[in-house]
């Protein structure tokens, strides 16, 4: 049984089904969470950051929150991420970035954070800079190799792509012609040394904001015919599959983000076929803010969209989709999705 974890914009939700029917629970209400992520060798050991109260970690998938530890010096936490690869005892090790940027590094379970500190002393630090608050950037994806232990990706909103070959002792700066403004960043386990990177490089330069490696972070490359939104905000590929790829998409920011100015589209492509926008069971895209897309290993060919008109899920690899039925508690205001995982209950 699969179940959700939705940060939507104050609460974090708790998706499942219960007797047939999906049901929604509201957790860390009042906050405005950013970010989840879910230990996988510990699925009920879950993180979530938020942007005004720091980093809360669930010990028992998600049904009571508690501060993490000491040691993360901002309270501006915009993503959280677990290794499968590098572990202490049956856990994960914890890694976590924020507003202003700046990465952590925890080997207990969130009790205790360590800085990466060799980050911040990157040449291209100083340009670092995120549009809507242009004194500051922050880290806005980390992605552990799933195959590779100590290989780490760094996304800073804006300007660089990080790369560490030990758990984030040092880094390497972004590479020439790899992606200035990863959204998200995902890797296969069925395609060592890929990278799937959502940018918003397509922006100013259309045709730029699906960027790939094929060789771990060195070269990249940038394959967007067919896409008529160039503004890339979230990417998944299926489970067994990695050439099948479904992502979200928008003209800009403003329609990506802007409840006001909404208007975003989800694509797919397989193998090496063009972009194709899909339509089937999804809303219409005037109106709708760009959607977080994932995929889990536990359901081959299945993904899930999470958006301000609800959660979506496709069983065909992402060509047609159905609205989930989900009880919300009453008065729930979806609002933006910030953050969406998908794990096997």
């Amino acid at each position: 049984m699969t179940k959700l974890y939705i940060a939507i914009d104050e609460a974090l939700a708790v998706v499942s089904r219960r007797n047939g029917e999906w049901m929604a629970d509201l957790r860390l209400v009042g906050s405005q969470p950013q970010c989840v992520a879910v230990d996988p060798l510990r699925p009920q050991q879950v993180y979530c950051g938020t942007f005004d109260q720091g980093l809360w970690r669930s010990n028992d998938a998600g049904d009571s929150w508690e501060h993490a530890g000491e040691g993360i010096t901002n309270k501006q936490v915009m993503a959280v991420a677990v290794s499968a690869m590098e572990s202490v005892g049956d856990s994960g090790v914890v890694y976590a970035g924020t507003e202003p940027t700046a990465l952590f590094r925890s080997e207990d379970c969130g009790d205790t954070w360590r800085e990466l500190a060799a980050l911040r002393q990157l040449p291209s630090a100083p340009t670092w800079s995120f549009p809507p608050r242009p004194y500051t950037s922050h880290i806005r994806w980390i992605t552990p190799d799933p195959l590779v232990a100590g290989r780490i990706f760094a996304a800073v909103e804006a300007g660089a792509l990080l790369r560490s070959l030990d758990g984030g002792q040092t880094w390497e700066d972004r590479k020439p012609g790899g992606p200035f403004d990863t959204h998200t960043l995902v890797m296969h386990r069925l395609a060592p040394d890929r990278l799937y990177s959502a940018a918003g490089d397509g922006f100013m330069q259309p045709g730029n904001g699906f960027v790939v490696s094929e060789d771990g972070g060195e070269t990249w490359y940038r394959p967007g015919t067919g896409l008529q939104h160039h503004y890339l905000w979230s990417v998944a590929a299926d489970p067994s599959d990695p050439t099948t790829i479904v992502i979200s998409a928008a003209r800009g920011p403003q329609e990506a983000h802007n409840p006001r100015q909404a208007e975003s589209a989800i694509y797919r492509r397989s193998g090496n076929s063009q972009w194709q926008q899909v339509r089937s069971g999804l809303p219409e895209p005037r109106g709708l803010l760009a959607s977080v897309v994932v995929a889990h290993e536990a359901e081959p060919g299945v993904f899930y969209a999470a958006n301000n008109k609800g959660v979506f899920r496709s069983a065909d690899a992402g060509s047609t989709w159905e609205a989930l039925p989900i009880r919300w508690p009453a008065g729930t205001r979806l609002g933006r999705a910030h953050a969406l995982v998908a794990v096997q209950d």
